[in-house]
């Protein structure tokens, strides 16, 4: 039978559409432009790298503090839609605001910000899963959201690379063709963003208490307490930490990494398009599978090529190879994210949608913190961006570890 979204599920993955652009952005024209702001005041490549790895891991803290906090707050009734466009606001200025500053320091600052506010909008936009379609759905529902995020933040991207790329034939400086691309990102982020606040319901929270920031963090206690009974989300959280933490390694550094290695910037920004592209038909087909395979073997087949993915990125040298590799991590990007992301769902009850996807994202949507602050350290340790690279390896092997013990629980 051949799946169909219903209006609001379209909706939903719409915003998948909207919010990609800036992941996008983020993965490939932000390293780019960070490059060109640090190295015009002196820092070496390596430092570059570093300072972009810390900046990431600091915003994934601030997510790993506020996304439980906010995600249990959000499931009080009426409260999820709020917050969910106040995060979605604070991305989308900071977004435009980036674009016109000079400074790599400050650009770094605000840069967490946003990033922060990014991750936070999709800790809510996650929760809301459980009230826009039906645990049987759930799988085509999120690669849906996935694979036509990848393809929809193509439109967007292509129109910056073109006045990144060719800023001096149309009379533009860089800092100026930057400038109009993080606008233009920002625009498409909030305006695809209205038809899902407008139609999204609450369906399952809280009732509303007197007093919230009691209540709120008395039943983040109870969350935690919780999670001791239930070990088999306690397990998989552990396991999803590892393993979704060396994905969003890898695209979060993958063009810093080669911008380090001296590639040719518009080879990287054609490569990591190529990503987006690959990534569309494989999140549908991975769905698909799910209708007819078991959610976890999928997600381990998807961990293990990850696996040789960051063995692979060891030895890369020359650009092709970094278009080899962005051709295989578009095949199990979108897989990995979405299969885990339904998987989770399942396990949880839907009332407290937001407390326990406040904690699955601190493990995955505020991206990577200990990925990249081994890629860092161990870059600036080695004095090699290859070993620092192949060193999250071990966090796919953990991971792989820690999803096999979550299988034998629930067997």
């Amino acid at each position: 039978m051949k799946f169909k979204m219903n209006s609001l599920e379209k909706k939903w993955v719409l915003y998948d559409v909207a919010n990609s652009a800036f992941t996008l952005l983020v993965a490939t024209i932000m390293p780019i432009y960070f490059n060109f702001i640090s190295s015009s005041a002196g820092i070496s490549d390596v430092d570059y790298m570093a300072y972009w790895g810390y900046a990431t891991s600091a915003a994934t803290l601030i997510v790993a503090f506020l996304g439980p906090v906010l995600g249990t707050v959000s499931d009080f009734k009426n409260r999820k839609k709020k917050f969910f466009m106040l995060a979605v606001l604070l991305g989308a200025f900071g977004c435009v605001a980036l674009g016109m500053i000079q400074s790599w320091l400050w650009f770094i600052l605000l840069f967490i910000i946003t990033k922060s506010a990014y991750s936070l909008s999709l800790v809510f936009y996650d929760a809301m899963l459980t009230d826009i379609t039906t645990e049987d759905r759930m799988d085509q529902v999120s690669s849906n959201g996935y694979a036509w995020g990848y393809i929809g933040s193509c439109v967007p991207f292509v129109l910056c690379l073109v006045l990144v790329l060719m800023y001096d034939k149309i009379g533009l400086t860089l800092s100026t063709a930057m400038a109009i691309a993080f606008a233009l990102i920002a625009i498409w982020w909030f305006v695809l963003t209205i038809p899902l606040f407008k139609s999204y319901e609450q369906l399952h929270y809280i009732e509303e208490q007197d007093h919230i920031i009691k209540a709120t963090w008395s039943r983040l206690a109870t969350v935690f307490k919780d999670l001791k009974k239930n070990r088999k989300v306690f397990m998989f959280l552990i396991a999803f930490f590892f393993y979704i933490d060396g994905v969003y390694t890898i695209i979060d550094m993958a063009t810093a990494y080669g911008s380090a290695l001296g590639f040719d910037s518009t080879g990287l920004l054609l490569a990591l398009l190529l990503t987006q592209v690959v990534a569309f038909p494989a999140a549908i087909t991975f769905g698909k599978l799910a209708a007819k395979y078991p959610n976890h073997r999928l997600i381990l087949i998807c961990i293990t090529a990850y696996l040789l993915i960051a063995l692979y990125a060891i030895q890369l040298d020359q650009q092709y190879e970094f278009w080899i590799l962005a051709f295989f991590v578009g095949l199990f990007q979108g897989a990995i994210q979405s299969l885990s992301r339904s998987y989770f769902a399942r396990l949880i009850p839907p009332e407290k949608s937001g407390e326990y996807f406040g904690l699955y994202d601190i493990c995955g949507k505020g991206a990577a913190f200990l990925g990249t602050f081994i890629v860092s350290f161990v870059s600036q340790l080695t004095n090699s961006m290859n070993l620092g690279v192949g060193a999250i390896a071990i966090m796919f092997v953990l991971g792989l570890y820690f999803f096999n013990k979550t299988r034998k629980m629930a067997d």
